[in-house]
């Protein structure tokens, strides 16, 4: 099966609360409203790779899914 790259999460323990799941490597929920973030996978600091630059491009990604899912259903409705 072929996942989609990112998900839109809510739970009902936290009604107030959406979050962006990533589902790729490497994994991670970010609290949208908080920006923390959950990380299910382990992140090794590799010489040859800036880690942060590509949280941040990950994070960048992530928020402009998120705007773009919000514009559809805003279209919606």
């Amino acid at each position: 099966m072929e996942a989609p790259k990112f998900l839109i999460a809510d739970n009902s323990e936290f009604p107030d609360k959406l979050f962006i799941l990533h589902t790729d490597f490497p994994r991670f929920l970010l609290d949208v409203e908080t920006e923390d973030i959950e990380w299910f996978d382990e992140l090794e600091d590799d010489p040859d790779v800036e880690l942060e630059t590509e949280i941040a491009e990950l994070l960048e990604l992530a928020y402009e899914f998120f705007d773009k899912e919000m514009d559809s259903y805003e279209g919606e409705e």
